[in-house]
C-alpha cells in the first residue's frame, strides 16, 4: 500500500514543476499537495485511475461519479482535438462554441424499437435540431434530426448541443462508429479509434432454418455496435466465422443474438483450410471418347504437370505449335483442369502451386467440341495425380504472444508441443513478447490454454503467413477424416 501511495505521489509531482521541486526537497508530498493536484495529473495523462464498480449491485458507483466530478478534466483542459482536412493536411479544433462545428461518433446502438442510434462527442461549435452537417469520413451530407441526451436506456430531447456535449441522433443514413461530422466549409477528419484485432474465431451455425434466415440481419446490427467483432465467410470451407477478442466476447454475442433477436446458433472450432499440391513432374495424356449412336464426343490432350514454389497458384501454358488442337478448344482443357483441381486429389481440398503445359493433342472434325476437351482436361488431371505424388499443405500462422516474463518458459514449451517454431523474443516492460510460427490447426483452442498458463494475463494475435507440407502421419489422419466426412469424391462419369 505504501509503495502504491508513493508511486501516486511521484506521478502527481511529475505533472507540475513546482511540485517536482518540492518533492525533491522533501522526498515526499503532503496530502494537501497531492489531493488538489490529482486532477492536474489526470489531465496531463500522467495518472489513469481505475475503479471497481458493479452494475448489478451499484457498489462503487457513487465513488466513481463523485471522482469524475472532482478529478476528471473538463474539455477546456485540452488545448485542441487534432485531425486532418480532406487533403490530408493537419487540422485542429479547440473546445469552443466559437469554432466551426465538429464532432466524432464513438458509439452505435442497435435499438430494437428506435432503430440505429449514433452517439457523438461534440468537440467544437454548437448545433441545433434538424441541422445538416458534413460526414467528412464518408464525404456525404447528413441531416441529424432531433438531438437527444442519453440517460441509461432513455433518450431525452434537447434543443441544441455545445462543445463538450455528448448527444445521440436516431436513424442516420450513412454515419457509423468512427466517423467525423463537421461543417463542410471547414472540414476535419479525426483519427478513428483503433480497435484490437480479433484474437479467436469460431464457426457459427444456425440451429434451424428459421434462424438461418434471421442470422445475417441480426449479426450485422450487432457489428454496428461492436467494431471489435468480425464476421466473415471462408470461401474455401464455406463456413461463417465469428471472431472476437476472446471466447467470453464471442459467447456474449451469441447470448445477445438469442435474447435480443431470438436467433439461436451453435459455435464450433473452424475447419482448417488445407490445400494440396504436387511434388513431381509428369507427362500425361487425357483422352475422352464417347459414342452414343448419334454424334459422338472426342477430345484428346497431352500435358506436362510441374510443381511450383509456394504461393504461385496455378499456371497454364499453351505450348502447342500448329493445329493438333484447334485454338477455340484449348481454353476448355484449362477449364477442365481447374475444375478437377478444385476437388483435390487426396483429401478433397483445392490443389494449388502447379503448372500445366499443353504440348499436344488431337481432335475430330465432327465429334470434338468444348465439352469433350473439358472432359479431356479432367482426365489428364486424374491421370497426372497417379504420377506426381500429391501432398497436403496446411496454413502456418504468424503468432505474437504477450505474457508475464515468468510464464515465457511454459509458453515456449507449449508452442513446441504444437509444432511451433519460435522466431524471437522481446522484452516489453514486465512482459515478454514471443514471436512464433505455428500451424493453424494447433491454434484453434489456444486462448483457453494461454489463459491457463498465464492466469488470464496473456494475450495473442495471429495472421496467416504461408502454407507448408503436412507431416506424413498427420496427413494420413486428415485423409481418413475426409473419407469419413465424404469429402473425397469418386471418379465422375464424363
Amino acid at each position: 500500500m505504501d509503495k502504491t501511495r508513493e508511486r501516486i505521489i511521484e506521478l502527481v509531482a511529475e505533472s507540475d514543476d513546482a511540485l517536482m521541486e518540492k518533492y525533491f526537497d522533501q522526498g515526499t508530498l503532503d496530502d494537501s499537495d497531492v489531493l488538489p493536484n490529482i486532477g492536474t495529473a489526470i489531465a496531463a495523462s500522467k495518472l489513469c485511475p481505475v475503479y471497481a464498480v458493479s452494475t448489478m449491485t451499484l457498489a462503487g458507483l457513487s465513488t466513481l461519479l463523485d471522482h469524475i466530478i472532482e478529478f476528471a478534466p473538463d474539455p477546456a483542459h485540452h488545448e485542441a482535438e487534432h485531425g486532418k482536412n480532406e487533403k490530408g493536411e493537419p487540422e485542429s479544433r479547440k473546445y469552443s462554441t466559437s469554432e466551426p462545428i465538429s464532432g466524432y461518433c464513438f458509439r452505435t446502438i442497435a435499438d430494437p424499437f428506435a432503430g440505429r442510434i449514433n452517439v457523438f462527442k461534440i468537440f467544437s461549435g454548437k448545433i441545433g435540431t434538424d441541422a445538416t452537417v458534413y460526414n467528412s469520413t464518408r464525404g456525404t451530407a447528413e441531416r441529424l434530426g432531433a438531438l437527444h441526451t442519453v440517460q441509461g436506456k432513455q433518450l431525452d430531447k434537447v434543443s441544441e448541443a455545445n462543445a463538450g456535449d455528448i448527444i445521440a441522433c436516431v436513424k442516420l443514413k450513412e454515419t457509423q462508429t468512427g466517423d467525423s461530422l463537421c461543417d463542410k466549409a471547414h472540414a476535419i477528419i479525426f483519427d478513428p479509434v483503433e480497435y484490437p484485432e480479433a484474437a479467436i474465431a469460431f464457426a457459427i451455425e444456425p440451429k434451424s432454418r428459421q434462424d438461418e434466415e434471421k442470422i445475417s440481419v441480426a449479426i450485422h446490427k450487432i457489428l454496428e455496435e461492436d467494431p471489435a467483432l468480425s464476421f466473415t465467410r471462408d470461401a474455401q470451407t464455406k463456413e461463417f466465422l465469428l471472431a472476437g477478442s476472446g471466447q467470453v466476447h464471442v459467447e456474449t454475442i451469441v447470448d445477445k443474438l438469442k435474447k435480443r433477436y431470438n436467433v439461436e446458433v451453435m459455435l464450433h472450432p473452424p475447419k482448417v483450410p488445407y490445400k494440396e499440391t504436387i511434388t513431381q513432374r509428369a507427362e500425361v495424356q487425357g483422352r475422352h471418347k464417347k459414342q452414343t449412336g448419334g454424334r459422338g464426343q472426342f477430345g484428346d490432350c497431352k500435358c506436362v504437370f510441374e510443381p511450383l514454389p509456394r504461393g504461385s497458384g496455378f499456371v497454364f501454358e499453351d505450348k502447342i505449335f500448329g493445329g493438333s488442337v484447334p485454338q477455340q478448344f484449348r481454353p476448355a482443357i484449362e477449364k477442365g483442369i481447374i475444375e478437377a483441381a478444385s476437388q483435390g486429389a487426396i483429401a478433397g481440398y483445392p490443389l494449388v502451386d502447379f503448372k500445366v503445359q499443353l504440348i499436344d493433342g488431337s481432335y475430330h472434325n465432327v465429334d470434338s467440341d468444348e465439352h469433350s476437351f473439358r472432359a479431356a482436361g479432367r482426365k489428364a488431371f486424374r491421370n497426372a495425380m497417379e504420377k506426381v505424388k500429391p501432398t497436403l499443405l496446411e496454413p502456418i500462422m504468424d503468432v505474437e504472444i504477450t505474457a508475464p516474463q515468468e510464464c515465457s518458459g511454459d509458453i515456449m514449451g507449449d508452442l513446441n508441443s504444437r509444432r511451433g517454431r519460435v522466431q524471437g523474443m522481446d522484452t516489453w516492460g514486465k512482459n515478454q513478447l514471443i514471436k512464433a510460427q505455428v500451424p493453424m490447426s494447433e491454434m484453434l483452442n489456444y486462448q483457453s490454454t494461454l489463459n491457463s498458463i498465464t492466469a488470464a494475463r496473456g494475450s495473442f494475435h495471429m495472421q496467416f503467413s504461408h502454407y507448408d507440407p503436412v507431416p506424413g502421419q498427420l496427413a494420413q489422419k486428415i485423409v481418413q477424416q475426409a473419407k469419413d466426412e465424404g469429402r473425397i469424391r469418386g471418379e465422375e462419369e464424363d
